[in-house]
């Protein structure tokens, strides 16, 4: 469920016509609902009522913007990062440190250093090199690092292979045969506190059968390192569960999700951390665009060509994803039409041969399930200013990213005196 609704024929973000934001703001801009958002916290947590204790730390890269994150802090969220910005992000919002998770394969020295001093709650190592990295800074600054090892259990995921994170040739964790070796080593050096596992295996999982096989390998993983005499009180399950995107789509629910964990890892005797992202974020935003024109195209279907582009929202040209297309007035006809942006690329394509609602030069119209990896994949390709975020709660609404022109970008670039 999300609250972006039909009021009287007109699409709203919870009570706000997105006309008036259009109107305030201008366009493309990303709209974000705060209702949807808490939901969907709400959900999530409640999937996992039969664990014990479990820590829910939001993935931060899915949508980093402070508003979001706030909002994620008060509903009792920590922060899953993947490097030190992210940190600083989660820590200004009012995460506390110890519920911060510091996730990803290429921390630099730099990073580390800054999160051991802020005192963050787990590093999730992804190589021997880092662990032994990390417990050399930790010495350095006369403190303990708490740490798990990420494994890569070598399951596919059934996801886009861009987003795939958990087969043998991805480039995240250690293989998982090589674990126990690895861990053991790690355990033996001072300053670093090997306290559980890690795993991730992929975004956007439309099914349960994977994650369960994963879980399954790490049960089996933990018998083996506790039969070594190894310590382990906590274990990070990840993310990566789908949503809706199109008719059609039938991704697990997060009750379903709940039960299925508690099942697996009923006699594990760990503390359970998660890493939900898109299942928090995605419905709960949209990509608001305008109509510039509508061009004859060499079959039936026109082009329409809206202002957002893929500068704006990364997807469709990296993913070829899909993302509902509506008008902000739907007339309740439908017409044939391929959807693109103004950005210098064929890969600048949104939809072809799609059936949508009939717009026109100056209509408004959305792309749904926006709030995650949106924004936060946004450039400047062709000297295009950064789209702004706008976050409506109720009948209010405020800009919480302001839209960085053009003109700003340029101001920071400097032209060196032997070129004058």
């Amino acid at each position: 469920m999300n609250h972006f609704h039909l009021i009287d024929g007109v699409l709203h973000a919870e009570n706000v016509p997105l006309a008036d934001i259009a109107d305030a703001v201008g366009t493309p801009v990303y709209v974000y609902s705060r209702a949807t958002f808490e939901r969907h916290a709400q959900v999530f947590r409640a999937a996992l009522s039969g664990l014990d204790n479990p820590h829910l730390a939001f993935a931060v890269k899915s949508n980093p913007n402070l508003a979001v994150l706030k909002i994620l802090a008060r509903q009792g969220y920590g922060a899953d990062v993947v490097s030190g910005g992210e940190m600083d992000r989660a820590l200004a919002a009012g995460m506390a440190a110890e519920d911060i998770v510091f996730s990803g394969v290429g921390k630099t020295a730099e990073e580390m250093t800054r999160a051991l001093k802020v005192g963050i709650g787990q590093f999730n190592i992804e190589s021997e090199e880092e662990g032994v990295e990390l417990a050399a800074l930790a010495a350095a600054l006369g403190l303990t690092a708490q740490a798990v090892l990420r494994i890569n259990p070598d399951v596919d995921a059934g996801t886009h292979g861009k987003i795939s994170t958990g087969k043998a040739d991805n480039k995240f964790g250690v293989g998982i045969d090589r674990a126990p070796g690895i861990y053991a080593r790690l355990s033996t050096l001072p300053h670093l506190h090997m306290r559980g596992v890690a795993l991730h295996i992929g975004s956007q999982l439309t099914s349960l059968e994977p994650l369960e096989t994963a879980f399954q390998k790490v049960g089996i993983l933990l018998q083996e390192l506790r039969g070594a005499g190894h310590e382990v009180t906590h274990v990070d399950l990840g993310g990566g569960l789908g949503v809706r995107y199109r008719d059609g789509d039938n991704p697990p629910e997060p009750a379903a999700y709940g039960a299925m964990v508690a099942r697996v890892t009923k006699d594990w005797g760990v503390r359970l951390m998660f890493e939900p992202g898109r299942v928090i974020a995605g419905n709960a935003g949209v990509l608001l665009t305008r109509v510039i024109r509508v061009k004859p195209g060499a079959g039936k279907a026109p082009f329409v060509i809206v202002d957002a582009a893929m500068n704006d929202l990364a997807r469709p040209a990296l993913y070829d994803a899909w993302h509902d297309f509506e008008a902000v007035v739907p007339n309740g006809q439908k017409m044939m039409a391929n959807i693109v942006g103004p950005v210098c690329e064929t890969g600048d394509t949104f939809a072809m041969g799609r059936n949508i609602d009939p717009v026109a030069p100056n209509d408004l119209a959305i792309f749904r399930t926006a709030g995650a990896y949106g924004a936060t994949m946004a450039s400047t390709y062709n000297s295009r200013g950064l789209v702004p975020e706008v976050l409506v709660d109720g009948e209010k609404f405020a800009v919480v990213a302001e839209r960085i022109a053009p003109a700003t970008i340029l101001a920071a670039e400097h032209v060196p005196d032997w070129l004058k």
